[in-house]
């Protein structure tokens, strides 16, 4: 038994980091609840009001846009399929045609935790479920580097912007080697070595369907300031034994201001706890 502060599980909603405004927050989680009805701002520090009917996007002193600040995770655009759980899922209509030999994409659970829910046992949610949880995320920018800080695991990404290739010679990890570039206000990030590990958390819609990306994947994120609360984020899979060409979806990363005072709730994953709620029984 794992013991993990700022995750809770209600049936079959898992509540990752409680950031999840409008469920059943509790304890501390009062607070930040207390906070959505405060007046919102900008989406970071610093960033010019816009006016009625206008908007200024915010941004660095070299001239590029601004993403500083702290957001929901990437959510659902109208008429896409949502999920039984509270993290963001993909939607199948999106998905490219299996390919030859890449029904593995797709396998049922099988009854072992370690492979059911991994992250049960402290294991990395890895990319792209990782970016999708349902938990606040906050988002830092130099000229060189954006880093991502997602509440969920405290899943950290430092993203270098400078131009700088790909890693050599490192082995494949759970959430890839990323780098991004500017194609004129929109940040493309691009990731790659991956190993082969979840997708998404669509198990918790169908059981049956548990999607695995393979260690060939490749993940581009479009990042692009719309208005002064939203921020597109377009995702594409290329995952070249999976399937027969890359497919794409969009969603939304809302920036909430508001959610600055009490920041990112600290998260705790301790495996093999062996006294759950303090009693002690033997070894």
């Amino acid at each position: 038994m794992k013991k993990i502060s700022s995750s809770f599980r209600m049936g079959k909603v898992r509540l990752h980091g409680a950031r999840l405004r409008g469920a059943m927050l509790c304890g501390a989680l009062a607070i930040a609840a207390a906070l959505a009805f405060a007046p919102a701002g900008g989406a970071q520090s610093g960033a010019t009001p816009a006016a009625k009917g206008s908007f200024a996007i915010p941004r660095m002193p070299d001239g590029k846009p601004d993403f500083t600040g702290i957001y929901q995770w990437p959510t659902y655009m109208p008429g896409d399929q949502r999920g039984k759980g509270s993290a963001s899922i993909f939607d199948r209509k999106y998905f490219a045609p299996l390919k030859p030999g890449g029904e593995p994409f797709l396998e049922p659970r099988t009854g072992d935790p370690r492979h059911d829910e991994p992250r049960d046992f402290c294991m990395p949610a890895g990319m792209v479920a990782g970016m999708l949880s349902a938990n606040a995320m906050q988002f830092f920018q130099t000229k060189n580097y954006l880093t991502i800080v997602h509440e969920f695991q405290r899943m950290s990404r430092i993203i270098p912007l400078d131009g700088r290739p790909f890693r050599k010679d490192i082995e494949p990890t759970y959430y890839g080697d990323s780098v991004g570039h500017w194609e004129g206000d929109a940040l493309v990030i691009v990731s790659t070595n991956f190993k082969r590990w979840v997708l998404d958390d669509y198990f918790y819609t169908d059981p049956k369907e548990y999607r695995m990306h393979s260690d060939a994947l490749t993940t581009t994120e479009r990042l692009e300031w719309k208005d002064k609360d939203t921020i597109s984020y377009l995702l594409t899979i290329d995952d070249p034994k999976i399937f027969t060409k890359p497919w794409s979806q969009l969603f939304q990363i809302k920036a909430k201001p508001e959610w600055d005072k009490v920041g990112l709730f600290e998260y705790v994953c301790e495996e093999n706890n062996r006294c759950p709620g303090g009693k002690c029984q033997g070894n």
